[in-house]
């Protein structure tokens, strides 16, 4: 079971930016495409990234142009570069390994990013 482990989120003004990382236990991590996701206040958790092994990467059109997602496979850690946040990006970031039908590994704790005046 790999263990995910989210961090860099915090309190932002609107037009900040902030980079998340997310640093996974396990030698797989190299094998898989990950993901970022994200959950607001009463809402349900949605993606926001994905990066495959080759390097390609999506993102969610609400972010597109704005975040950027990349990966350190020595360092088994996948980042989230989000700049010219606003404040309906506040949510908990989290990571994992997305497949057809869901996730690959238990979510870990996220991060919390709060984007206020």
């Amino acid at each position: 079971q790999v263990q995910l482990v989210e961090s860099g989120g915090g309190l932002v003004q609107p037009g900040g930016s902030l980079r998340l990382s997310c640093a996974a236990s396990g030698s797989i991590f190299r094998l898989v495409g990950m993901a970022w996701y994200r959950q607001a206040p009463g809402k349900e958790r949605e993606l926001v990234a994905t990066l495959g092994t080759y390097g390609v990467a999506t993102y969610a059109d609400s972010v597109k142009g704005r975040f950027t997602i990349s990966r350190d496979n020595a360092k088994n850690t996948v980042y989230l570069e989000m700049t010219s946040l606003k404040p309906e990006d506040t949510a908990v970031y989290y990571c994992n390994g997305p497949t057809g039908v869901g996730v690959r590994w238990d979510w870990g704790q996220g991060t919390q990013v709060t984007v206020s005046p």
